[in-house]
């Protein structure tokens, strides 16, 4: 990647849930945890691992250099909390069909 920029991908081991008031948003034992240079540790959440029903899609839309363009999905109470990449860039085709969340806990 330009200019010592890296982000590498690799399997989770650990189980995770993200859990938004009193209701569990995902659960995975399979996230892929994505490291960039510059920003805390992501975790992508495999769609199936995700409760979509719960989510609506937003308008916000950002683009990264190095990832692509990231759609946003919303809760009632909270605007744009899981984003994913429907379409990401070559070095990082792994996270397609995958989401991210701010907020996520290792719970094994």
């Amino acid at each position: 990647m330009a200019d010592g920029h890296t982000i590498t991908i690799e399997q989770g081991t650990r189980r995770i849930r993200v859990v938004h008031g009193d209701q569990v948003l995902a659960e995975s034992e399979r996230p892929l945890l994505l490291r960039e240079t510059g920003c805390p540790v992501r975790y992508y959440i495999p769609a199936e691992d995700v409760r979509l029903d719960l989510l609506t899609p937003s308008e916000t839309h950002t683009y990264c250099p190095f990832k692509g363009t990231a759609s946003y999905w919303s809760l009632p109470d909270a605007a744009d909390l899981v984003w994913a990449y429907p379409e990401p860039k070559p070095d990082v085709a792994e996270i397609k069909d995958h989401l991210c969340f701010y907020d996520v806990e290792e719970v094994g």
